[in-house]
């Protein structure tokens, strides 16, 4: 039975998947409201469609940083991506290659900077960087990630510590023995392996590595020792996009970290708006969190995001069937994007107007 839609690529991975794993992927925070939120909040918008606009030919590419991508569509990270499948990072970085997108490496992924540049070299890599209280830790895997051709640095904002998922805390969620932080030796390597009762792996992995000290300050402490553009995730404010303006960001992610850290902020898509406000197109406004299908995608574009990206669809993906599932994951949301700018009546994404997305408030009001 084909699948055709991501809810089917989710279901199957359910069924491949040890539940340690897949609780890991799937889980948010706390009640786990913003969880359903990120999608719910989608639902709630209405897209206003024009007609009679020859969508005969669509072109569907944009620039980013300098890079001409096939479609506004790039990999989130996703931390140990081989718990999935023995392709892991690699698999899905080649998958986002071959549909022309952006593929975003975790720090705390389970295959190096340099195997994943090896692995997929004509896929456009960024990499996502934690802060660690040993700055020369964060500062050598800058310099590695350089070296090693990635275009861009993710500066994960809001992670000072990570949130609390019930889910893990009732697993004693812990990496496989046979699975390694593999940017990382030693106990910064197999830190995630081992856990106490009645706690996360991941979560006292960070407690004990991550600089919960960090502010702003410390953005022009990493513009002075990288060329690369920094781009900050996990802004949900007009307040911080401001800030991450002023201290020299070329870009932000609005996100909520899949829903992951704190439960009952908004969902990405309600916080883009204001995002998007504050700093016009200064900078590169991005976005991760709810996006399912292809009129999630015109939705976030309409509202002010340059490209969006997509984190647990692509590990639903790689748990069916690797690179070729990611890959045939990547194709049904490209074809349902395709098909909404044409029902819509966009030719390019200069076509997308504000206008064409409203709350249902809107309506309701009727």
């Amino acid at each position: 039975m084909a699948l055709v839609c991501v809810e089917d690529f989710e279901k199957k991975a359910a069924g491949k998947l040890e539940k340690n794993a897949l609780d890991y992927y799937r889980s948010g925070a706390g009640e786990q409201f913003t969880l359903g939120l990120n999608r719910e909040a989608f639902r709630r918008l209405r897209l206003r469609p024009r007609c009679l606009r020859d969508v005969s030919r669509l072109d569907i590419s944009c620039p980013i940083f300098g890079e001409q991508m096939k479609w506004p569509l790039g990999i989130a990270p996703t931390a140990m991506q081989k718990m999935a499948h023995s392709d892991g990072e690699v698999g899905n970085a080649r998958a986002a290659g071959k549909a022309g997108s952006i593929f975003i490496l975790s720090t705390l992924s389970t295959t190096s900077l340099e195997d994943l540049a090896a692995g997929a070299p004509d896929t456009c890599k960024w990499f996502q960087l934690y802060i660690y209280k040993d700055r020369t830790i964060t500062e050598k895997l800058v310099r590695r990630a350089e070296k090693a051709n990635f275009k861009a640095l993710v500066l994960t904002i809001d992670a000072p510590i990570f949130g609390h998922r019930r889910a893990d805390v009732r697993n004693n969620f812990s990496l496989p023995s046979h699975l390694t932080l593999a940017n990382f030796q030693g106990v910064k390597a197999t830190g995630v392996a081992t856990t106490s009762m009645g706690a996360s792996g991941i979560n006292e992995y960070v407690s004990s590595q991550f600089d919960p000290t960090i502010t702003w300050q410390d953005i022009k402490w990493l513009k002075s020792i990288t060329h690369l553009p920094i781009v900050v995730k996990g802004i949900l404010t007009a307040e911080d996009a401001v800030l991450a303006k002023e201290f020299g960001c070329a870009g932000i992610i609005v996100s909520n970290h899949g829903a992951r850290q704190i439960d009952t902020v908004p969902a990405s898509i309600e916080a883009l708006p204001e995002v998007a406000k504050a700093v016009g197109n200064d900078l590169l406004v991005m976005l991760d969190g709810g996006i399912m299908q292809g009129n999630d995608i015109f939705k976030a574009l309409a509202l002010g995001a340059k490209t969006v990206f997509v984190g647990r669809p692509a590990v639903w993906g790689l748990a069916y069937n690797g690179q070729k599932g990611v890959e045939e994951m990547l194709g049904v949301l490209r074809k349902d994007f395709e098909i909404t700018m044409a029902l819509i009546g966009c030719q390019t994404l200069k076509d997308i107007q504000s206008s064409m997305v409203v709350h249902e408030s809107l309506y309701s009001k009727l």
